[in-house]
């Protein structure tokens, strides 16, 4: 064996993993998680304007 067909060898093994990772990040039980993280963005919206409106309320007290 030399090192060509070592090199074949571990490109097929990193493709294996790389298409293993890309199937469960598309699997169908993360299908909550993935919506949950692309709506962050618009989660913090809501949490900056709790925080203003708590500190306008803490500030006329």
């Amino acid at each position: 064996m030399d090192i060509n067909e070592l090199r074949g060898i571990h490109t097929l093994i990193v493709m294996a993993i790389f298409l293993g990772i890309v199937w469960w990040a598309y699997s169908a039980h993360r299908k909550k998680a993935n919506d949950e993280a692309a709506h962050l963005p618009f989660d913090d919206d809501e949490v900056d304007k709790r925080t203003l409106e708590q500190d306008k309320t803490e500030k006329k007290q």
